[in-house]
């Protein structure tokens, strides 16, 4: 992997975590769930995790506070973005009478390749200059507020400005429920990465250039089953007990469909029942099956029957008996 800019900024907060606690790669990595020789890679930059419950538990066994947590996120989404841009491979190498044969249809393609410039000014007029070129990551919305140089970065946790704003009313425009209030915090971040999921972009809580394009583009739309509509789908599946369901439901998620959250060794619980990732993986589900509120209450259900009862979710079961 080629290093970028944002790669060696993720790398070099990470050494800073791992410098200012202390301790040795092999020590860290027993608490992070990875090897020593891993945490070495990403803090020297040589490789990013696709999976950021690993930075997520490497930063915390450091002792990084909020903040950093919330800045480390970001820089690894950047240095995430950077890992999955091809490169272009470098070039084999030619014989001599091979370089003359390609200097010589080189010539004859340069000519006409002018020609056929020629031809296409002549027919489309000046215009041709002005529209975007498909390498332009703007494209036709460089004129939008959030790829302006004001906006250039992408819009994340802690942000306060008008890019938010924009990010917010677009939101609202696909139907997600939030506030317009120009402060991106957990209420925005969670409809960023619900909408991220729905318009099958890489869920990583910020707004980069794909989910810029996808919120002018409005890729999905964020409306869906209402609280009632939700009651009454539990109710309908857990006839053992609908009363307790309907209450875990309302604790986890408050009947949104939509809600996200994350966990504190970096994973995320989705949907009404707020299944956990590991949870998905076991029932061969997604993030964005998890937003089917059908999909999600079966789901739930099924865990429900494992030992019928809601040990599934403790902090809602223990919140039903005070």
């Amino acid at each position: 992997m080629v290093a970028s800019a944002q790669i060696d900024k993720f790398a070099a907060y990470l050494r800073m975590l791992k410098e200012r606690n202390g301790r040795g790669f092999k020590q860290l990595g027993k608490q992070a769930g990875a090897s020593g020789l891993s945490l070495h890679r990403y803090c020297s930059g040589l490789s990013v995790p696709a999976d950021y419950r690993i930075v997520h538990s490497f930063a915390k066994a450091c002792g990084a506070s909020a903040d950093e947590l919330r800045e480390l996120h970001k820089l690894w989404a950047l240095a995430d973005a950077d890992r999955e841009t091809p490169t272009e491979k470098p070039a084999e190498p030619v014989s001599e009478p091979e370089e003359r044969r390609s200097a010589v249809l080189l010539k004859y393609w340069w000519a006409a390749l002018a020609i056929g410039l020629a031809l296409v000014l002549v027919a489309g007029g000046a215009a041709w200059y002005t529209s975007a070129s498909p390498a332009d990551p703007a494209g036709p919305y460089r004129d939008r507020l959030l790829f302006s140089q004001a906006c250039e970065a992408p819009v994340s946790m802690g942000q306060h400005d008008e890019c938010v704003t924009e990010v917010q009313n677009l939101l609202t425009r696909a139907h997600g429920k939030l506030s317009v209030d120009g402060d991106f915090g957990p209420e925005t971040l969670r409809r960023v990465t619900a909408f991220q999921v729905l318009a099958g972009v890489t869920p990583r809580g910020v707004v980069d250039t794909p989910t810029k394009t996808a919120l002018y583009e409005q890729k999905a739309t964020m409306a869906t089953w209402s609280p009632p509509e939700v009651e009454h789908k539990i109710r309908e599946v857990f006839t053992e007990d609908p009363e307790t369901a309907v209450a875990i439901a309302r604790c986890a998620s408050f009947l949104d469909p939509l809600w996200v959250l994350p966990n504190t060794n970096g994973s995320r619980n989705w949907g009404v029942f707020q299944i956990s990732d590991g949870r998905l993986k076991e029932q061969d589900g997604t993030p964005l099956k998890a937003f089917d509120p059908a999909w999600n209450i079966e789901a739930a259900h099924k865990l429900w029957s494992v030992k019928k009862d809601f040990h599934d979710w403790p902090a809602c079961e223990a919140a039903l008996h005070r």
